[in-house]
């Protein structure tokens, strides 16, 4: 059913998308708004509530319960939302900015004009808060900061500075290229803690470390470094994710005293040893399923490939690239391909199996690492991945947006409940029946305001 609001289009200066549904009278003028009758499901985990309503005021939803019974004033505007699904605004707790432009990855694309471009993508699909975890310049704590404070269209960002690299290792030089404001790579513990002090002057959210040899093609962190980060970060009240592929280097941080593992363990299933400490330790566990997966899939032609939802994400580059046959054949055939597809299969049964012990599963993609990593799109496709491993459309969902919210700490999202941002996405069918129905949005709305409609095509 459509959703009445009032006329109002706001055009990016980078003609980000052909037209975006903005801000409705009431909006404008500080009413109230309800949406009444959709089916609300309000990330906590809880079965969705019939015939609904949300009562808007300023930023905050003010009331929430069902309709009929949610008071308001008589002069609020009322919009109609029956047939539809209200799902809270996704939260990525593990994702990247200005790395990448098109398919290109190089310093320069650290800038104000691509990152607010990638934060108003992230929010057009439902994306409304994202973690930049890593590699991050000078620049963030200026975006972070005018974000926060809602001084510009696009999703909430938060982050964790630059980071802790391997020298000549983890993360891939050649991969992913960054400018030396983007990375610290210490080769001493004493190197370590002052990088970690600098960090910490600006008091990012989160410390990040890549603990990986990548596949044995390059040297790993050593013990001693990590350490010195992770003490360090503690000592100025900073919590620490770890990149990790390995078990045994999951084990190894967790001992060391790591509080998130930011990417799902994918060379073996996870023992009873690792689920206990991450329970007795409280540590968070972010799989990032799609991290493999986009390796291969791409050339696999799966059938939603053609989707205006996945096309309509992609810059014009990395849509040409991804029609080169040329370019898919090669990714068809890279030698690889066997080790992903199996990362996949592990990294699925590990995260049912610490879900279903207890363990504290969050949410993210690592979007926007890579150009294959799809800013909005991934976050979509993780939950159907995240699905496909086991876990129910709720969980699935409560993952992505209280749970995800927990992790960072955050008390005002993550719920559609009394008193919480109204961050939410309207939905014309109901992921409780089919998660990929996630990807069916009418509209999305971000502190209180509608900032997008159905996903549009961009140009740029």
């Amino acid at each position: 059913m459509y959703v009445k609001i009032c006329r109002f289009l706001l055009c990016f200066s980078l003609g980000f998308f052909s037209s975006i549904p903005g801000i409705s009278t009431a909006q404008e003028g500080g009413k109230t708004i309800v949406l009444v009758g959709a089916r609300l499901i309000d990330g906590t985990g809880q079965a969705p509530m019939e015939n609904s309503a949300l009562v808007i005021k300023g930023e905050k939803l003010s009331a929430v319960g069902p309709a009929g019974s949610v008071k308001y004033p008589t002069d609020a505007e009322v919009i109609d939302c029956h047939g539809q699904t209200i799902i809270p605004g996704l939260i990525s707790d593990h994702s990247h900015v200005g790395l990448v432009d098109g398919t290109s990855i190089k310093p320069e694309n650290y800038n104000r004009q691509n990152i607010l471009r990638q934060l108003r993508q992230y929010e057009a699909y439902g994306v409304t808060t994202v973690t930049a975890l890593g590699l991050n310049g000078d620049l963030f704590y200026e975006l972070r900061d005018e974000q926060h404070a809602a001084k510009s269209p696009g999703a909430d960002l938060f982050g964790a500075f630059r980071g802790i690299g391997a020298p000549m290792g983890a993360p891939p030089a050649a991969m992913i290229v960054v400018g030396q404001d983007q990375l610290y790579r210490p080769e001493t513990a004493d190197e370590a803690r002052k990088d970690v002090r600098e960090i910490v002057t600006g008091h990012p959210d989160l410390l990040k470390i890549w603990v990986d040899d990548l596949l044995g093609s390059s040297p790993k962190m050593k013990p001693e470094i990590y350490q010195a980060v992770i003490d360090e970060a503690h000592r100025a009240g900073i919590r620490v994710a770890s990149h990790i592929y390995y078990l045994e280097d999951a084990k190894a941080v967790l001992r060391a005293g790591v509080d998130i593992i930011a990417h799902g363990v994918r060379d073996q299933p996870v023992d009873a040893e690792f689920i206990n400490e991450m329970k007795a330790r409280s540590v968070w566990y972010i799989p990032t399923i799609n991290l493999d997966e986009c390796s291969y899939i791409f050339a696999e032609q799966p059938a939603w490939i053609n989707d205006p939802f996945f096309q309509n994400a992609l810059q014009p580059a990395l849509k040409a690239q991804l029609s080169d046959p040329g370019y898919l054949e090669k990714m068809r055939k890279n030698p690889r391909v066997i080790i992903f597809k199996k990362a996949v299969a592990t990294n699925q049964a590990n995260v049912k199996a610490l879900y279903d012990a207890g363990v504290k599963v969050a949410f993210g993609t690592d979007s926007g690492a890579i150009p294959i990593r799809i800013p909005g799109f991934a976050e979509h496709r993780e939950l159907q991945l995240m699905v496909a491993s086991g876990l129910t459309p709720l969980q699935a969902i409560n993952c992505a947006t209280n749970r995800a919210a927990a992790l960072l700490g955050l008390t005002d999202r993550g719920t559609l409940v009394t008193g919480q941002l109204a961050d939410f996405i309207i939905l014309t069918a109901n992921p409780v029946d089919d998660i990929a129905n996630t990807e069916k949005i009418a509209a999305v709305w971000h502190r209180g305001k509608q900032v997008a409609g159905q996903v549009a095509s961009f140009s740029q």
